[in-house]
């Protein structure tokens, strides 16, 4: 498969092949972010294209050969470390093929933080709503966890703003005392309306004509 790299006889190769071999061979990895929402339920955009892409997850690098299959899947690596630490809870394992392997799958709640991390742009932006649309069943308790864990203050203030804006029940019940905003304004989206309670740029079309000011 790559240098150094074998496999057994057998079907097709599949990407939770290559996730489940990882995780015997000892790498702390997991399928997170978009992937892991779409790949649970939450998807509202068939993708376009015909190799499918998976957010993998982890506390540091990979071995190269995982990116150098030319097959019908391709990983995006996703190294920088988002939590300190991670809370275990946050991880689950659905089984996959004949022999229910264990794949780690970010849970929502998880995965959430995992894409908002990534935002940049408004389309980021918009991917992120639909996708706080379909997350009506949250659990607060593990919400407050990684909150609190969370060392990205970008994630936890855009988590806390999509949270506002869509008002599901979990939110009520969803206790942020205690978790590190951190200082200082953060532009995400050049042009957009500035928020005041997060001190985030956000689309001007998200604010409902609520925007205070303008970068």
């Amino acid at each position: 498969m790559a240098h150094g790299i074998y496999r057994r006889p057998g079907p097709a190769l599949k990407w939770e092949h290559v996730v489940y071999s990882l995780d015997q061979m000892g790498w702390t990895v997991h399928v997170g972010g978009r992937s892991a929402l779409e790949l649970q339920g939450m998807a509202h955009y068939l993708p376009l294209g015909n190799s499918q892409l998976i957010d993998l997850y982890g506390g540091g690098k990979v071995p190269t050969w995982v990116q150098s299959f030319q097959t019908s899947f391709q990983f995006t690596i996703h190294t920088a470390q988002l939590f300190d630490p991670l809370p275990k809870s946050a991880v689950h394992h659905r089984p996959f093929g004949a022999w229910d392997w264990p794949i780690p799958f970010s849970l929502p709640e998880l995965a959430l933080l995992e894409l908002l991390a990534g935002v940049r742009n408004r389309a980021d932006f918009d991917m992120a709503d639909k996708f706080f649309e379909s997350a009506v069943n949250l659990r607060p308790s593990l919400l407050r966890d990684l909150l609190l864990s969370c060392t990205q203050v970008k994630a936890k203030r855009l988590f806390l703003w999509f949270s506002d804006r869509h008002g599901h029940a979990w939110h009520q019940a969803l206790d942020t005392q205690g978790i590190d905003l951190g200082r200082g304004k953060r532009l995400i989206v050049k042009g957009g309306a500035y928020d005041a309670t997060y001190q985030i740029t956000v689309p001007k079309e998200m604010t409902n004509g609520q925007e205070q000011s303008i970068y």
